[in-house]
């Protein structure tokens, strides 16, 4: 059994219980119901350390996160347990390292649900807790049974299945068929005359694609995207059917935040759990018309206006409903930016000085720091004092962390497996690291681990760089160590000048690796 620490032994949380007073259990159970803290857990796609004001940027401003960021804690030394999508947000809910599942790569847009059904997830333990719970917006951890979705039924199992009372999802990403949202399992406004066909192994159907039509293409590929033809964009993957569920890309934020609020505002008056994934920014980038054009450094500029909008929208509804004190509201990225990530929308061309990954080497898809270094801001006024954060912080680490606030035990050992209680790190208080550890994955599931100031990368034969994006992906033969104290940049390999550390770190790594976090001091 994990350690917890209770909630109401935090000051905060006995301020919070005091109004209870005598009543009966029914009344006493509401009351402490009421009290306990909303959470808001905001994930943006493939955004930058370097994306924010907040974080440095000079050449973009994003008011929002930045009021956020100083009514919290603003991590500066917070990471994504990986450096693509599906594992990072499978880490997160459910606090089990992503390596540790075969079919947690990047997963297809009729991916079968990637999480047991069986598995104690986040949503679930908020569920137990009598929180409300709700998916919405991006998704991208599959839907359905093995053997692929079927996308014209009832879709089960589905994020019902794995504690989330609601859903409006996004099933993969953005530029991944089918373009469509779904809804409580089923394909929102999908005309049943009308059914829909997905493959990620043939063209399925007579709609048009990128490769066939590049006439009709408004957005050209750099690399890849040349199948099915939506909104003239071209996707990964084959669709046909479905004309009247399709989104409309520019007016995606608007529809999730939408969602988002409402679900807000109908489950004010009980404790909820809100995981809300935008598609900002990742590819494509197509901006709402109020922001296209805005930001001067092209579209992906333009959708990182959005994304703060999205941001301040729900701020805003916490505010108007007095809700905002006690509410935890985690903002952060799923993994690192990427900059030509398979379309061509000049990102790189208008960059005008930006620097999405700061300082650090590699991004998306790498090993290197900027694959996984994330934003990560958690405000809650009633429990947490503004402050830089700078502790060592891991995204694996949320579910141990929120159960020990609530006094929730994680047991079996088997529930959130690798998520460590860090809730004094989270909440802004405990900068004493000790031997805190962390360890990342990068595309092809090479490993690193940072303890203190350094940082180890196992060692790898596959490629060195990813041909998508020409990222680094910090792949080597040979076994890399760095200081990133001196060495933020990892320009530097220091493993042969200090190979009782690469013992230190390799072992440490291959203890993880077995399971047997529990027995390292």
């Amino acid at each position: 059994m994990k350690h917890i620490l209770p909630l109401w032994t935090l000051p905060a949380g006995a301020a919070l219980l005091a109004g209870c007073g005598n009543t009966t259990q029914k009344e006493a159970t509401d009351c402490n119901l009421r009290q306990k803290p909303n959470i808001v857990y905001l994930i943006a796609d493939d955004l930058g350390i370097g994306d924010l004001s907040c974080y440095g940027a000079t050449q973009i401003s994003t008011p929002n996160i930045d009021r956020l960021a100083g009514q919290g804690a603003q991590f500066t030394n917070a990471y994504a347990t990986s450096s693509t999508s599906t594992p990072s947000r499978f880490g997160l809910l459910t606090g089990m390292y992503p390596w540790r599942q075969e079919n947690t790569g990047i997963a297809p847009g009729n991916s079968e649900l990637i999480i047991d059904t069986a598995c104690v997830t986040l949503a679930d333990m908020f569920h137990a807790e009598g929180y409300t719970t709700a998916a919405i917006g991006k998704w991208h951890l599959g839907l359905g049974p093995k053997g692929g979705t079927d996308f014209n039924t009832l879709i089960r199992p589905n994020t019902q299945d794995i504690g989330f009372d609601y859903e409006y999802i996004i099933p993969a990403t953005v530029d991944r068929v089918p373009c469509v949202f779904v809804e409580n399992g089923r394909v929102a406004g999908l005309d049943p005359n009308d059914p829909i066909t997905v493959s990620y192994d043939h063209k399925v159907g007579h709609w048009p694609t990128g490769l066939e039509n590049p006439e009709l293409v408004t957005l050209k590929p750099s690399q890849g995207h040349n199948n099915t033809i939506i909104n003239g964009i071209p996707r990964i993957g084959w669709m046909t059917g479905g004309k009247a569920a399709l989104w409309n890309d520019e007016e995606i934020a608007d529809v999730i935040t939408s969602k988002a609020k409402d679900f807000i505002i109908n489950h004010q008056d009980r404790p909820f759990f809100l995981y809300m994934g935008t598609q900002d920014v990742h590819v494509p980038r197509v901006p709402h018309p109020r922001f296209a054009g805005k930001s001067g450094m092209g579209t992906r500029g333009d959708v990182i206006l959005q994304l703060d909008w999205t941001v301040g929208e729900i701020m805003h509804t916490l505010d108007s409903l007095h809700l905002a004190d006690n509410t935890i509201f985690v903002f952060c990225s799923d993994n690192g930016p990427v900059i030509d990530d398979g379309y061509q929308d000049q990102a790189l061309e208008l960059l005008n000085g930006h620097t999405p990954m700061k300082h650090y080497r590699g991004g998306k898809y790498s090993a290197y720091e900027a694959g996984t270094r994330i934003p990560f801001i958690v405000r809650w006024p009633l429990g947490i004092q503004p402050c830089k954060q700078q502790a060592l912080f891991s995204m694996i680490d949320v579910y141990a962390s929120l159960a020990a606030l609530l006094n929730h035990p994680l047991t079996p050992d088997s529930v959130a497996p690798d998520s460590r209680d860090r809730l004094a790190t989270l909440l802004g208080k405990d900068n004493n690291e000790c031997n805190h550890y962390i360890v990342q994955q990068n595309l092809n599931n090479t490993l690193s681990i940072i303890q203190g100031t350094w940082k180890y990368i196992e060692p790898s034969d596959k490629p060195a760089i990813e041909y998508w994006t020409r990222m680094e992906l910090g792949n080597d033969t040979k076994p890399q160590l760095y200081n990133i104290s001196i060495d933020p940049s990892e320009t530097n390999n220091v493993a042969e000048a200090h190979p009782e550390t690469v013992r230190a770190l390799s072992a440490l790594l291959e203890q993880v690796k077995a399971g047997k976090e529990r027995e390292i001091k």
